[in-house]
């Protein structure tokens, strides 16, 4: 069973809709990419399986729970942790409290300076941690935020335009840290718009056009996909 599974999901504002009876799955040891035109409705139905916003129609599961109704802090404590298209890092706080703020709240919180540090160690951030995130490049700030959700230890990550502002050695840093954290059972679901990236490192790629999903495949099938060429890459 996937670990987080959109069924039939609706949302709309003002008579549009946003999503429009939209299903999905994240599943273990994955990486899940989510793929669409400004506009297509991605960052909604993060906000949708997140918690931060209730579908008009459909249901989210989480590990096989209905979690429809539940908030954001119910379902983090599921094991589902988010990134942000904008980032929201504590400004005035280091790295490193960054880190301590999210692990204090998680598993492993009786240890919460350890796991910080071992994130840390992770993603290449030892060097950076007494620096404040404000003082971060873009690039390095969203890995701060990808940083502080694995301090939580989720099972289902959910990154919204992660590697934005990284330059190319660092993309292919990141793109070997998402396999890595599939290859340890996590469920990722990406947002993104480097199509490179998603192409080298997706198991499965949904494309979601004018709220809704026009295909869903590997990303060799989704790379030569007629609907997709004409909707999002920009080809007759």
């Amino acid at each position: 069973m996937p670990l987080l599974q959109a069924e039939e999901v609706s949302v709309s504002f003002g008579g549009r809709h946003a999503l429009d009876t939209v299903s999905l799955a994240a599943e273990a040891g994955r990486v899940t990419g989510l793929i669409g035109p400004n506009g297509a409705g991605k960052s909604t139905l993060f906000d949708v399986v997140s918690g931060l916003r209730r579908p008009m129609t459909g249901r989210v599961l989480l590990d096989g729970h209905d979690v429809t109704r539940e908030g954001p802090a119910r379902r983090a404590r599921r094991g589902l942790c988010r990134t942000f298209q904008h980032l929201e890092l504590f400004g005035r706080l280091t790295v490193r409290d960054n880190l301590l703020v999210a692990a204090e709240l998680g598993p492993g919180r009786r240890h919460a300076a350890r796991a910080a540090d071992r994130v840390l160690s992770r993603l290449d951030l030892t060097d950076q941690a007494e620096v404040l995130a404000d003082a971060l490049p873009t690039g390095a700030a969203r890995l701060v935020e990808v940083a502080r959700a694995l301090v939580l230890e989720p099972k289902v990550l959910l990154l919204d335009e992660p590697a934005a502002g990284q330059d190319a050695q660092e993309t292919g840093r990141f793109a070997g840290l998402l396999r890595s954290l599939a290859d340890e059972g996590t469920a990722v679901l990406l947002v993104e718009h480097d199509m490179s990236l998603v192409m080298t490192v997706c198991d499965v790629v949904h494309v979601l056009d004018l709220g809704s999903v026009v295909a869903s495949g590997p990303p060799d099938r989704i790379r030569h996909d007629a609907t997709v060429l004409a909707a999002y890459l920009g080809e007759e």
